[in-house]
């Protein structure tokens, strides 16, 4: 279902013909790269977190990892991850397939700059088993971003 509510936002603002689905899993940032034959830094995974009750989504690059004094920061608190249960209930997603199209009203969802350093990144479509091919500035524009954060670290070259 949430890979059908995903591919239906894409379709309906033209960007249905990029949605990928796979035979094998995508569940992953390093599975996902294997589906794609793509560098496991250009997966666009969508982490999410609860800030004052809300949800909260941050799309990065596959080889980011949130640093907490930068995302306690700009959020002004630790912070703290949702349950697999609540990314279900809040986000609207499993787990594996978490994507910022066809979420749940209410989502505050943020494009952190990580992203940026590529022409092309693929954030899953739904499911465990699904990508989208997206320019950074395409993932930002139909994510809703509010806005590009600073809030991950990326290894040093």
């Amino acid at each position: 279902m949430s890979l059908e509510k995903a591919r239906d936002y894409l379709v309906e603002r033209g960007y249905g013909d990029r949605v990928k689905v796979f035979d094998v899993s995508s569940a992953t940032v390093d599975l996902a790269a294997r589906a794609l034959g793509t560098l496991p830094e250009r997966i666009a995974k969508s982490l999410t977190f609860l800030v004052e009750e809300r949800p909260v989504m941050i799309i990065c690059a596959g080889d980011a990892k949130v640093n907490n004094a930068k995302y306690k920061a700009f959020f002004g608190k630790k912070a703290k991850m949702l349950t697999p249960d609540q990314v279900h209930d809040w986000i609207g997603h499993d787990v594996g397939g978490v994507c910022p199209f066809g979420i749940k009203e209410g989502v505050e969802v943020y494009a952190d700059r990580s992203l940026q350093r590529f022409d092309i990144v693929y954030p899953a479509c739904g499911n465990a088993s699904s990508a989208v091919e997206l320019t950074p500035e395409e993932l930002y524009d139909l994510s809703g971003s509010k806005e590009w954060i600073d809030v991950c670290k990326i290894p040093e070259l």
